[in-house]
């Protein structure tokens, strides 16, 4: 059974707008490139960069808990650091996330932009190392296979767009929820390989439509009165460095 890789997302600020790639490079027990590299504090969230460790995404600006963070278009420059920010009835931002005074900026914007929807204050945070802000504590790379998103629009009446579920990969060629019984297996992905640690579990960023910045379905409800199960897509963790790209193959690998 095998799919092939119709397009990569990285989202280097966690809760804010993907950002399509054309390939990149996975290596062997880290995060997906670039992805999930900052995340805006919404009042103290206790995180220590000298003991980095997983925090709840409720103590971030993340659509899950402030719909609103969708009403800002982001895109980051990663040789030079610099976050751009756009969002209607807003002046446009740009700012060296990597300087102090460039994340106070962005701090500043949003709080604009978010008003009483966020409780404050806000505080741009930056992953030690090789931390990074998942929901996962150890799914490092997620894969949505669009048969099963087209399988859940056509049990509402209404198309879904894939990238309420913020994956890395989005894939074609499995069946409609096959993913859910892939824990444990290896699979080859491009030239890399990687262990699926488990399906992913929903939560309310998904009711979020990514570009009217709505709650405008309840897909977790959704998902367990239709399936009995709250899951759409996998987590991987990469065994094997090696790059991928649109168009590459993703199957089960032979030991």
């Amino acid at each position: 059974m095998q799919a092939r890789i119709v397009s990569l997302y990285r989202h280097p600020v966690k809760g804010f707008t993907p950002e399509r790639l054309d390939r990149a490079d996975l290596a062997a027990g880290a995060c997906f490139p670039c992805d999930r590299l900052y995340a805006v504090e919404d009042g103290p969230s206790g995180f220590d960069p000298a003991a980095p460790a997983h925090i709840s995404k409720m103590k971030f600006t993340v659509l899950a808990k402030i719909p609103a963070v969708a009403r800002a278009r982001t895109a980051f420059d990663e040789a030079s650091g610099v976050l751009t920010a756009r969002a209607e009835g807003r002046p446009d931002f740009a700012g060296d996330l990597r300087a102090a005074a460039g994340r106070a900026d962005f701090e500043a914007w949003l709080a604009d932009l978010l008003g009483d929807e966020a409780q404050g204050p806000l505080k741009v945070i930056e992953g030690p190392g090789a931390h990074r802000f998942m929901d996962s504590r150890s799914g490092y790379v997620s894969i949505i296979n669009l048969a099963s998103v087209r399988d859940l629009s056509a049990k509402i009446g209404r198309d879904l767009d894939p990238l309420r579920f913020r994956a890395n990969l989005y894939v074609e060629g499995w069946p409609a929820w096959a993913e859910n019984e892939m824990t444990g297996q290896t699979l080859s992905v491009g030239a890399a390989k990687a262990a699926v640690i488990k399906p992913i579990v929903r939560c309310a960023a998904t009711h979020v439509d990514p570009t009217s910045a709505e709650r405008d379905v309840d897909l977790v409800k959704t998902l367990f009165d239709h399936y009995g199960h709250m899951l759409c897509g996998i987590y991987l963790n990469v065994t094997q460095s090696g790059a991928v790209g649109e168009g590459d193959a993703v199957f089960r690998a032979q030991h």
